[in-house]
């Protein structure tokens, strides 16, 4: 039976992936092109140059209807605070970078769906820079998200790098978002990739940054949802990838956190699902991180409520990034997830919080008094 989803090879000239009936995955698709001498307002709710939602709403239209044509370009006229930019339906070919200083920052994408405004861009940790040497795992972001206070909405943020495409590379990292703000939120995007799809991290050791991810979709293979960040996932839907590259088990690993020591929270899965293209069990749930520029990292994920599908393997979901820091030793638990992928069939193998535990496994316990998820818009 032939994958549910066709992925065919991303190049500069477009994307050329087909999606099958799951209907909320993947699909890559250029915008629809405009007809000649027709040009209605991409922005739609959202207002246009002519007519702003605020003083401080930029328009970015690739067509060339707004106040610029590129992400990146509209971002760097946002000086100072509370900037919104208004993205039209397209493809943004480009890499962006949200700088400290552009705080409380919302991108609101235009279309109806997340899949019409499409940020991507094709670095790897082992593609050279102009300038000599290579981008490295954060330097190959399409993203980079530092402000405190960042929105976005109705955004697909993606890093097309194939390994097929560069046989013989060792620095496959391929970074589509990397977020460090605390109080970041994300309702309804998509992050697309391979490996290391989705950073959550923060902007130093010290620094506990919170992030919230509302009803998103993420697709990876290799520790595709990463960082040491205080974040929740709250109604998402991750997606783990088939590997031409590869023909036996594991393919590869869903969450990958850093959690400082210090940090009491990391990674929380709630209410959420996981899928797969790939053959039963042939993905672990989760492996700990604990880099070489802090070896006092604690790694913490709690999946709670959540489906798991067949492609996790349920006897053993958990394995070691490294010998020297175990899995076991780490701060990894779940709490009444359902499906083949959370059976307990090693019961020494999926570590369960107990009721009384996991009345402090919330949003809320997890975020403080932060409360986006109350935003409506």
């Amino acid at each position: 039976m032939p994958s549910p989803h066709l992925r065919l090879p991303l190049s500069r000239r477009g994307f050329l992936t087909a999606s099958a009936a799951l209907g909320t995955a993947l699909a890559f698709a250029p915008a629809p092109a405009r007809a000649a001498g027709h040009a209605p307002c991409p922005f739609g709710r959202y207002g246009s140059p002519a007519a702003r939602l605020t003083p401080r709403t930029l328009y970015v239209d690739v067509a060339g209807q707004g106040d610029f044509t590129t992400v990146q370009a509209a971002v760097t006229a946002a000086t100072g605070s509370g900037w919104t930019l208004v993205i039209a339906p397209g493809t943004y070919r480009e890499t962006v970078a949200v700088d400290v200083s552009r705080t409380e920052m919302t991108w609101l994408g235009a279309g109806d769906d997340p899949r019409d405004v499409v940020i991507v861009y094709d670095n790897a940790a082992g593609t050279p820079k102009p300038g000599g040497g290579t981008y490295g795992t954060t330097g190959s972001a399409t993203t980079l998200v530092q402000a405190d206070g960042f929105t976005a909405r109705h955004i697909t943020f993606a890093n097309d790098w194939l390994r097929a495409d560069h046989p013989g590379m060792s620095g496959t990292q391929a970074v589509a978002i990397k977020v460090q703000g605390d109080r970041s939120a994300f309702h309804h995007c998509r992050f697309l990739g391979h490996q290391d799809t989705l950073y959550a991290d923060s902007m130093a050791l010290g620094v506990f940054a919170r992030q919230y991810f509302s009803h998103c979709y993420v697709e990876g293979d290799v520790d595709f949802v990463f960082g040491r960040g205080t974040a929740v996932y709250e109604h998402c839907h991750f997606r783990t990838l088939t590997r031409t590259d590869l023909s036996s088990a594991p393919y590869g690993f869903v969450f990958a956190p850093s959690t400082a020591g210090a940090n009491p929270r990391g990674y929380l899965v709630t209410r959420s699902r996981i899928t797969s293209e790939a053959p039963d069990a042939y993905y672990k749930l989760a492996r700990p991180w604990v880099p070489s520029s802090d070896p006092t990292a604690h790694p913490s994920l709690t999946v709670r409520d959540t489906h798991l599908g067949p492609a996790i393997d349920a006897v053993a979901p958990y394995t070691d990034m490294s010998a020297s820091f175990p899995w076991q030793e780490q701060r990894f638990a779940e709490y009444r997830n359902t499906g083949p992928g959370a059976e307990i069939t090693v019961p020494e193998n999926r570590p369960q919080l107990t009721a009384v535990q996991a009345r402090s496994a919330t949003r809320e316990a997890y975020l403080g008094d932060w409360a986006p998820w109350k935003e409506g818009r």
